[in-house]
């Protein structure tokens, strides 16, 4: 069953778009075409001007950083957490990264600071926390498209609140795309917003 419907769109260098809708609209579908997750069944898809087709998938992922909903941490150090986008990171760059999405001031009240382990599933951390740390993760990879999927699902308002003022602290350096059940937090944190339904965009502005 195709899920996207007539669906055209272009984003530019430096631009930040949010795609609204419901679930099974077609949102993330779009997030798995970027990455290479999806082959494409129809239509075209250009990625800096090229051709899809004509990308080496590993290649492509270097240019892209991903914070989805459910964020996976290693039983290990944060460090070690944060520096996995970057392999041979240094303890400053990590530090930098951890800065910029606020989150370095918590790591420095932990017992071992940057060497504190996360344990199973992240267990010392918020889910506000956990979604900093793996936009840090991504800003360490410092590749120029970041993707949130929709980054504040599970968070409470004030947690929310956070995560949008830091994605909007971030617009300046990437191009964004993030996709959202919530309207307002589109239109609050991106330059253009997309409505989905089922799978076809109604509006774009």
């Amino acid at each position: 069953v195709p899920v996207l419907q007539g669906l055209t769109f272009s984003v530019k260098k430096g631009e930040n778009v949010a795609f609204v809708g419901e679930s099974g609209g077609g949102k993330s579908t779009i997030f798995r075409i970027l990455c290479g997750f999806y082959e494409k069944t129809g239509g075209e898809y250009r990625i800096f001007g090229r051709p899809i087709e004509e990308w080496n998938r590993e290649a492509l992922r270097e240019q892209i950083a991903l914070v989805s909903q459910n964020v996976f941490l290693f039983p290990t150090t944060i460090a070690e957490n944060i520096a996995y986008s970057k392999p041979g990171a240094t303890k400053e760059q990590i530090v930098e990264a951890c800065k910029k999405a606020q989150i370095h001031d918590f790591i420095q009240t932990l017992p071992e600071g940057y060497e504190t382990m996360v344990g199973e599933r992240g267990a010392i951390l918020s889910g506000g926390q956990k979604q900093r740390l793996a936009i840090a993760r991504a800003i360490l990879k410092d590749a120029p498209v970041l993707l949130l999927d929709e980054p504040t699902s599970a968070l409470d308002p004030i947690s929310t609140s956070k995560i949008e003022d830091l994605a909007m602290e971030l617009k300046k350096d990437y191009t964004i795309v993030m996709v959202t059940h919530n309207m307002q937090q589109a239109v609050r944190v991106s330059d253009n917003t997309a409505f989905f339904l089922l799978g076809e965009v109604i509006e774009y502005n």
